[in-house]
């Protein structure tokens, strides 16, 4: 098999569960860095991404807690710079650890993304994304209560999470060199907690409050980089239609203009599998001949092996050589 162009993206639920603590997270990335470096032994050029929902949730709580006049919060776009320091410094550290162990000449490095958006996104006054911990509707009451300025709405059956604006990436300002890093042999992570948001002024970039969503701009780094796969993994071996009914089905082998079916008939839930869906299909159409997956964590050796999961492409499978 040739050498292939990877881009994987790590969801933020999946570094952080129940245990917000440091040194569960970490744990957390030392499993993950296990299923990772399979790609590495498979010859494939690795880029990682990663989500930040939970962690950066959970530090603007910390900030707006402990806020004061001589020492206040900082803004959502910098919590998430800090959140891409905190997450790439475990997960480098992680990979660096398993990769030594499996006897690979390999480096890591996280680069801080800075991610374009437009200004006049509709996002900025139609807050979507959620972030941080989930809550039970008293909860959720408490928290508006003592926090006026968000906004908290139900997510996908599992709760009630804040939201803030979800801006859709237009360019990956760090994605030449990410694009070295990965020539060189180099691991990059990059595009963190879908990357810091920030829109142009002139010469200047200058940060706004909004969480980009990681695999859209995970979609727009692997387009960039012109990846040749972009795998986003989720809790899930396979992307479902009747998702939870009994006549629920598995898609394996998929096409962009299936799936589209699939998102006008609302099979997907706007909180979880519908913006990875939809940052699938941006790829797919968006590269010459790249293929998406989504599938999960622990199936990684099982698609290394045999292509399992949910893989999309522009044509059939069948007529792919």
């Amino acid at each position: 098999m040739s050498k292939r162009r990877i881009v994987v993206a790590l969801g933020g639920n999946a570094i952080l569960s129940k245990d917000a603590s440091a040194e569960a997270q970490q744990n957390a990335l030392r499993e993950t860095a296990k299923s990772l470096v399979k790609f590495i032994k498979n010859g494939d050029e690795l880029i990682v991404s990663h989500g930040n929902g939970p962690q950066v949730g959970n530090l603007l709580l910390q900030q707006a807690a402990g806020s004061t006049e001589t020492n206040p919060a900082m803004p959502i776009d910098t919590a998430v710079a800090m959140t891409q320091g905190s997450i790439g410094y475990w997960l480098q550290n992680a990979l660096d650890e398993v990769i030594t162990a499996a006897g690979l000449d390999v480096s890591v490095a996280t680069v801080v993304t800075q991610v374009e958006v437009s200004p006049d996104d509709q996002a900025f006054s139609d807050p979507s994304k959620p972030i941080g911990p989930f809550y039970s509707e008293e909860e959720a009451k408490v928290q508006s209560a003592t926090h006026p300025d968000f906004k908290f709405v139900e997510d996908a059956g599992r709760g009630y999470r804040r939201v803030v604006p979800s801006p859709k990436p237009i360019d990956v300002h760090e994605a030449l060199v990410v694009e070295k890093l990965v020539k060189s042999g180099v691991v990059p992570i990059s595009v963190g907690g879908g990357g810091v948001p920030v829109v142009r002024e002139g010469n200047r970039l200058v940060g706004r409050e909004a969480v980009i969503d990681k695999d859209f701009a995970s979609e727009k780094l692997a387009e960039q980089v012109r990846a040749d796969l972009l795998i986003i993994l989720t809790a899930v071996d396979h992307v479902f239609v009747n998702f939870n009914t009994p006549n629920q089905k598995a898609l394996e082998d998929v096409t962009i203009n299936e799936l589209k079916k699939y998102v006008d008939e609302n099979q997907f839930a706007k909180g979880s599998m519908l913006p990875k869906v939809q940052a699938a299909i941006d790829f797919v159409e968006n590269s010459d001949n790249g293929r998406a997956v989504i599938t999960s964590l622990d199936n990684i050796a099982n698609f290394l092996e045999n292509g399992d999961g949910t893989v999309i492409s522009k044509v059939p499978a069948s007529t792919l050589i």
